[in-house]
């Protein structure tokens, strides 16, 4: 039996509000923001995540030989090239998406955390 379980991820960002629009439009949910620098992703069926505002927030490097990445999220979706391209268009970045042959890319969402799409 465990002594606790997991209740959120919380992602360090400059703006909170917009970073859950991002990551709503990504895994579903509704993005509510709750004040004092803070906002959810309500709904969603997956683990809850959350942000929060982080002033002076530096995105980690990808791939990182002078620092550690901190955190990443996996995502699964059908068909990697049409969520590349949604992805793309909602604001994320390409960090490392060269081999197509591979199951999974990387990518970064708006406030600099990488992300992976894995089939």
């Amino acid at each position: 039996m465990s002594l606790a379980r997991l209740h959120a991820v919380v992602l360090d960002c400059p703006d909170p509000l917009a970073l859950a629009e991002f990551y709503a439009r990504l895994v579903g949910g509704t993005p509510v923001a709750s004040g004092n620098g803070w906002a959810d992703l309500q709904g969603d069926t997956g683990t809850h995540l959350a942000f929060q505002r982080a002033p002076g927030h530096r995105p980690p490097r990808w791939p990182g030989p002078d620092g550690s990445q901190q955190i990443h999220l996996d995502v699964t979706v059908e068909d990697m090239d049409a969520a590349e391209k949604e992805i793309l268009a909602l604001g994320a970045t390409v960090l490392d998406n060269a081999d197509r042959e591979r199951p999974w890319r990387v990518y970064a969402d708006p406030a600099g955390h990488p992300f992976c799409l894995c089939i």
